[in-house]
């Protein structure tokens, strides 16, 4: 019983890794020009989705939510999202090629946004805030759009300013916090973090 147990407790860490080899397999996929890629881009990246969403569900509902596995979750969920937008570029380059501006000024507020973080707390981001969960779901809609049909216009308009507010919101909660902190829902969790006051955590969502 006890076996099963640990073995149960190891299923958002087996998520979180199952969702890095989805991303790896994906780019494959777009590198040796697979026949009817886009189909098995969209499954496996759906599939990846779903890890990011129950991994820590699940961990929250087994209680093995530890800051060790909330940082792991945080790398693997850029990694994974790299290796997508990788293999799109691979299969949609003229996408990439007519938004260059607007990727790069993305991409560039990302990277922003961890290198501030390390600098602070010598930790990457981990704060796994509700806007940036919504932000998530509408990157997601956009590559899939653009691995279906090459394009995204309307959408990635969206996803792009959307992606520009949720991280400077990154930004804002890693300057607030004191210390480093995981899981925390928005700028205003940060100010209460900041004024060394318990924050409340949805156990389905953030926490």
């Amino acid at each position: 019983m006890k076996a099963n147990s640990n073995l149960l407790n190891q299923l958002p860490k087996v998520l979180i890794c199952s969702r890095l080899l989805l991303g790896i397999l994906i780019l494959v996929l777009s590198w040796i020009q697979i026949s009817h890629y886009r189909i098995f881009a969209v499954v496996l990246f759906s599939i990846g989705l779903l890890t990011d969403i129950f991994d820590g569900i699940i961990a929250r509902q087994l209680n093995v939510s530890t800051v060790k596995l909330r940082r792991m979750d945080s790398t693997v969920d850029m990694i994974f999202f790299i290796l997508v937008a990788l293999s799109t570029l691979i299969v949609s380059p003229q996408f990439f090629k007519d938004h260059k501006i607007e990727v790069i000024i993305l991409t560039g507020s990302e990277a922003i946004s961890y290198i501030i973080c390390f600098l602070k707390f010598r930790k990457e981001v981990a704060t796994h805030s509700i806007a940036s969960k919504i932000w998530t779901i509408i990157l997601f809609a956009t590559l899939i759009q653009v691995m279906i049909t090459g394009n995204s216009s309307a959408l990635f308009d969206v996803c792009f300013y959307v992606g520009i507010v949720t991280r400077i919101e990154i930004i804002a909660i890693i300057l607030l916090l004191r210390t480093w902190a995981s899981d925390v829902p928005g700028i205003y969790q940060a100010v209460l973090l900041r004024r060394g006051k318990t924050i409340r955590r949805n156990k389905f969502f953030n926490g």
